[in-house]
């Protein structure tokens, strides 16, 4: 079983290469708050619906002083594709190792079809400025995650 993370733990530091090949570190996003999500795929239902949330509502997200950044195991050339075909708004990243997806918990037996399997764990961090969690969430849901989100960081009442 992966260790999960719980609120006031330092964020696992990393360094990825985002959609353009750009490397971004932890470090970088000191100084604003970050959603960080887990998906399992690129272009795929769920976590197409999941990232059309995500754009959807990142004026507000943004408005109340949230960044939002995905993570799969995706390349770059991928998630550049994925970007571009549904206006995606925000920072996308490529774990192909799934070494800081293992770092976040975000990995590990799930349940596929009635069959265990080893994979992605859909799952949202929130970071604070100095990069400690102040949320995690897994195992979530690909379609409300978002709203749900939205109101636990009590930006919809």
């Amino acid at each position: 079983m992966t260790q999960r993370l719980e609120p006031g733990t330092p964020a696992p530091d990393f360094a990825l290469r985002d959609q353009d090949g750009a490397t971004v570190r932890l470090s970088d996003l000191r100084g604003q708050k970050t959603v960080l999500y887990f998906y399992p795929a690129a272009m795929t239902p769920g976590c197409t619906t999941q990232a059309c949330d995500f754009r959807d509502s990142i004026s507000s997200l943004q408005g109340a002083g949230y960044r939002v950044i995905g993570v799969s195991r995706d390349e770059p050339s991928t998630l550049a594709e994925f970007r571009e075909r549904d206006g995606l708004t925000f920072t996308l990243l490529s774990d192909p190792d799934h070494a800081v997806h293992d770092a976040y918990g975000a990995w590990g037996e799930k349940m596929n079809y009635g069959k265990v399997v080893e994979g992605v764990l859909r799952s949202t961090f929130v970071l604070d400025e100095d990069g400690v969690v102040s949320l995690a969430q897994y195992n979530v849901k690909a379609t409300g995650h978002v709203a749900r989100l939205r109101k636990l960081l009590g930006i919809d009442a």
